[in-house]
C-alpha cells in the first residue's frame, strides 16, 4: 500500500469539478463528483437533531445504497430553511441529474455554510449548468467545498487487491463546529474497488468510531455533517468478501484514508497553531480509552494551555477524571512528548528547556496510561487561540 499524488477523481471511472458560481465573492463554491457507472454507496450523517435539508435528500437517495453523482455547495448550509429549503435541495438534485444525464435518485446532495439563509437558486442553477466534467480540473472540487478552512484536505492511496491495483481517494472540509458524534464535517471517499454496499457500510461505521468521531475543534456538532463513500468496482478486482486478505487490505486502506482526513481537520481548526494528539492506553476497554482521549483533547483548558505552551498537567488529569471512563485516580501515568509528568498520579521532575521545545512544535503528543487494562484509543484536536474567537465572532458577517 502506498500514498500517491492525486485527487478525489483518481480512482478509475471517477470525475470531479468545482467552480465559482457566485455564492461566494471570489472563491469556488459549487462542485460535483461523478462515476461512470452507479457505485455502491455508504454514508453516515450528523447526530444533531436539527438537520439540514440536503441530509434528508441524500438519505432518500441512499435507500438502495447506489449513488452515481454528488453535488455540493458551500457558503449556504440550507439548514433551518423550512419547506423552501427542502424544495431547493431537491431542485439541486434534479438540476445535477439533468446536467449529468443520470436518474435523480442516484444523486446525493450536500451543503455547508451559514445556517438559516435560503439558497439563491438562480445562481445554483446557472453554476450547475456550467459544470463540464470532461474539461474540468478535479482539484477544483477540493476547493469548492471549503468554508473557513485554510487549505484543502485530501489523500490518495493505492494497493494490490487480488492482483488488481485498487485506488482510494478522500477529500474533506472542516475547520470549526467540529465535535463529531458521527463525523462533523463533509467528507467524500471514492474507490474503484468492487465491494458490496453492506460491507462498505459496516467498514465506514466501524472506522468512523476510531477516526472521524475522535476529532474535536470546538465542541459544536453541525447540522450538515456527512461522510459519503462510493465504490464503483471499475478496478475489476473480484468482489471483496469479509474475513479474507482482500478485505483486510481494503480495511487498512480505509483506516489510512479516514485517519489522515481526521487529522487534517483537527490540524486546520479555526485559528489553530498546533495539532494535539492524545493517546490513552491501559484502559479497561477501547470505548473508555477513546472517551478519555477525546475529553482531554476537547478540554478548553487543555487547548489553551497548549496554545500558551504551558505543561499544565493538572488540566489534563482533570479532563481524564470527568471523562466518565473507568479510572483509578491513584494509578495514572502521563507524558507530554517524551517527558513523563506523572507516575501513579504523582508529579515527576522534567527538563523545562526540553519541554519548551516540545510545546513549540506544530504537533504535540499527550499520552495517558490509566494502568487498569490493555485497551487504547486516540483523539485529535487543536489549540484554542485568539484567532478562533475572531473568526467565529465575524463568521455571519
Amino acid at each position: 500500500m502506498k500514498i500517491i499524488e492525486g485527487t478525489i477523481a483518481s480512482p478509475k471511472g471517477f470525475h470531479a469539478a468545482g467552480l465559482h458560481s457566485g455564492l461566494k465573492r471570489t472563491k469556488k463554491d459549487l462542485g460535483m463528483i461523478y462515476s461512470d457507472v452507479p457505485a455502491a454507496a455508504a454514508a453516515v450523517y450528523t447526530t444533531n437533531q436539527v438537520k439540514a435539508a440536503p441530509i434528508f435528500v441524500t438519505k432518500e437517495a441512499m435507500v438502495d445504497a447506489t449513488i452515481q453523482a454528488v453535488v455540493v455547495n458551500s457558503a449556504y448550509a440550507n439548514a433551518c430553511t423550512g419547506k423552501i429549503g427542502a424544495e431547493n435541495a431537491l431542485a439541486m438534485q434534479a438540476l445535477a441529474a439533468e446536467q449529468l444525464a443520470v436518474p435523480k435518485e442516484t444523486v446525493a446532495v450536500a451543503s455547508t455554510g451559514v445556517i438559516g439563509k435560503q439558497l439563491p437558486m438562480e445562481i445554483i442553477e446557472k453554476g450547475i449548468k456550467q459544470i463540464d466534467l470532461p474539461t474540468a480540473n478535479p482539484y477544483d472540487f477540493h476547493e469548492a467545498i471549503l468554508t473557513t478552512d485554510t487549505s484543502t484536505k485530501e489523500i490518495v492511496v493505492s494497493a494490490k487487491i487480488n492482483g488488481q491495483t485498487v485506488t482510494m481517494a478522500g477529500v474533506t472540509k472542516g475547520s470549526g463546529m467540529i465535535h463529531p458524534n458521527m463525523a462533523t464535517m463533509l467528507a467524500f471517499i471514492t474507490t474503484d474497488a468492487q465491494i458490496s454496499p453492506e460491507l462498505l457500510q459496516g467498514i465506514l461505521a466501524d472506522k468512523t468510531e476510531t477516526t472521524f468521531n475522535q476529532i474535536t475543534v470546538d465542541g459544536d456538532t453541525s447540522t450538515n455533517d456527512m461522510v459519503l463513500v462510493l465504490a464503483n468496482g471499475l478496478a475489476e478486482n473480484p468482489m471483496i468478501e469479509i474475513d479474507t486478505p482482500a478485505y483486510e487490505t481494503f480495511v487498512e486502506m480505509f483506516q489510512l484514508v479516514s485517519e489522515a482526513l481526521a487529522k487534517l481537520i483537527a490540524k486546520d481548526g479555526e485559528g489553530a497553531t498546533k495539532l494535539i494528539e492524545v493517546e490513552v492506553v491501559g484502559a479497561s476497554n477501547p470505548s473508555d480509552a477513546r472517551l478519555a482521549a477525546k475529553k482531554v483533547v476537547g478540554s478548553s483548558l487543555v487547548k489553551t494551555a497548549m496554545f500558551g505552551e504551558d505543561p499544565n498537567w493538572g488540566r489534563i488529569i482533570c479532563a481524564v477524571g470527568y471523562a466518565g471512563s473507568q479510572t483509578d485516580p491513584e494509578k495514572i501515568d502521563m507524558w507530554i512528548g517524551q517527558q513523563q509528568l506523572l507516575k501513579h498520579s504523582q508529579p515527576q521532575e522534567f527538563d523545562e528547556a526540553e519541554m519548551k521545545q516540545t510545546l513549540e512544535k506544530e504537533k504535540i503528543l499527550i499520552t495517558v496510561d490509566l494502568n487498569i487494562g490493555e485497551a487504547k484509543g486516540k483523539a485529535w484536536g487543536c489549540d484554542l487561540t485568539y484567532k478562533y474567537v475572531e473568526v467565529n465572532a465575524l463568521y455571519h458577517t
